[in-house]
């Protein structure tokens, strides 16, 4: 019954954001100021990450290819599929449920805390749409990150596997171009689309609807990065089963 109150809950805030729009000129600058915090500030633990997982990817799959009978193309083969389909759009987005999440929880739950947001209310702001709608929008840039993801995911399982010397430069860039199928991309950006609106409205809630002192603000950050993370993997689930199967 909880569970159900606070997915209505939920829906109500999201009529609430597209609700009463906040001015213009003042949405415009608080876009920017999310995209430099969210999408800006986590650029440099997402180059690094995915330079170095796409490096493991790639180590892993050269390792454990011990028949001579299979071609040396397939380490890149793997790598691509592996970061493509599912590294960048899934692994680091639970990674940014973690980074980002808990900063959009922490930073509206503090300004519940301190009477902020209702402070907001008596001004007649739409809280809602003053604190979530920019948050939103910035995550629609998200797909840019998660396109350097691939792009340096790539770039490290290339440097791995042909500076450790597994396989020769040119086969593996002939295994990159092996059975390319563009509706992977299709497929990698548009379920990238919806963990970006998921990031960005379930931390949302769990900070706008919290209750306590600032004790709670931790707690609320902890929810808001379980349940981001199983909406990610369960939204994964059913878009690779309506798109891939």
């Amino acid at each position: 019954m909880r569970y159900l109150q606070s997915i209505g809950e939920y829906f109500l805030m999201l009529k609430g954001v597209f609700g009463r729009m906040t001015k213009r000129n003042v949405l415009k600058e608080l876009i920017f100021k999310e995209i430099d915090e969210l999408i800006i500030g986590s650029l440099g633990i997402v180059a690094f990450l995915s330079f170095f997982i796409g490096g493991v990817v790639a180590l892993q799959t050269a390792l454990n290819l011990n028949n001579p009978l299979i071609p040396k193309s397939l380490i890149a083969f793997a790598a691509r599929q592996s970061i493509i389909l599912e590294f960048s759009p899934t692994f680091i987005s639970i990674i940014m449920a973690g980074k980002v999440g808990s900063f959009i929880t922490s930073s509206i739950g503090s300004m519940r805390v301190t009477e902020q947001i209702d402070a907001l209310e008596v001004m007649g702001i739409n809280s809602l749409n003053y604190l979530i709608f920019p948050k939103i929008i910035a995550m629609f840039t998200y797909p840019f990150l998660i396109a350097i993801s691939m792009f340096l995911g790539v770039m490290g399982a290339y440097t791995a596997a042909v500076m450790g010397g597994f396989v020769p430069a040119d086969v593996f860039l002939q295994g990159l171009q092996e059975e390319f199928d563009p509706f992977h991309l299709f497929y990698a950006f548009f379920k990238t689309f919806l963990f970006a609106f998921i990031l960005a409205t379930i931390p949302s809630y769990y900070g706008y609807y919290m209750e306590g002192g600032s004790l709670e603000v931790g707690k609320a950050s902890t929810t808001s990065f379980v349940w981001t993370s199983v909406v990610i993997i369960v939204t994964n689930y059913v878009v690779t089963q309506l798109l891939l199967s």
